[in-house]
């Protein structure tokens, strides 16, 4: 690890260059913890978990809640072909017809199991981190990377996650010589800082400028 003033440049460097979480960016207000907040972040999860270029990722996410597929049932409602549409238009290629599928299950999952409600599926799990995440993986195609990164925004307010980082951050800090795990990273900043600081490692690691930010660049 860098010494003390050293890591507090470069995560000042994160947060004023890359601290916009990925919830923030696409105007979900976790803060909130409502149902419809919820369900748009799992979409935005979904979409950001495929090997696909995140911007793509965002845009398709963008464009389901453009067509106001913003709560279960309103996603549970619309037709695979027009979610396909959508999809395939903001540029998700090769995965529209596959995450159509994905979108339209889950959300007559969450409506069949939790009426519509991710909060329903927390309380059900006791708000135990390993059972939560063993629930969200029962939704069609979410596993571990989707999972991981719902979970890494929804910490600020199911608070039973903090601290988590998931791989893509843990292993910007490392190059940034921020720490080697979750703990010596949540140890930088101010509780209310992790979650952008989390996205801020995130999307350094994405844009490949570690090198450039820890010198000073």
């Amino acid at each position: 690890m860098g010494s003390k003033t050293e890591r507090e440049r470069i995560v000042a460097t994160l947060l004023a260059t890359h601290g916009l979480t990925f919830a923030g960016e696409l105007g979900i207000a976790l803060e909130k913890n409502r149902p419809p907040v919820l369900f748009r972040w799992w979409c935005a999860s979904l979409l950001l978990s495929a090997r696909i270029r995140t911007p793509i990722a965002m845009r398709a996410a963008e464009a389901l809640f453009a067509n106001g597929w913003t709560a279960a049932q309103k996603l549970a409602d619309s037709r695979w072909d027009e979610r396909v549409r959508v999809l395939n238009q903001a540029g998700y290629a090769r995965y529209d017809e596959s995450t159509a599928s994905m979108l339209g299950d889950g959300a007559t999952r969450l409506l069949d199991e939790y009426r519509g409600d991710l909060r329903n599926l927390r309380a059900q799990a006791d708000r135990k981190p390993q059972e939560e995440r063993r629930l969200l993986k029962e939704f069609k195609g979410i596993g571990d990377v989707d999972a991981n990164i719902f979970c890494r925004e929804v910490q600020g307010v199911w608070h039973e996650h903090y601290p988590f980082a998931d791989a893509k951050a843990l292993q910007a800090a490392r190059a940034l010589g921020l720490g080697e795990d979750v703990h010596q990273l949540a140890a930088l900043v101010d509780r209310a800082d992790f979650v952008p600081l989390v996205a801020a490692l995130v999307r350094a690691n994405l844009l490949g400028d570690c090198r450039e930010i820890r010198a000073g660049r």
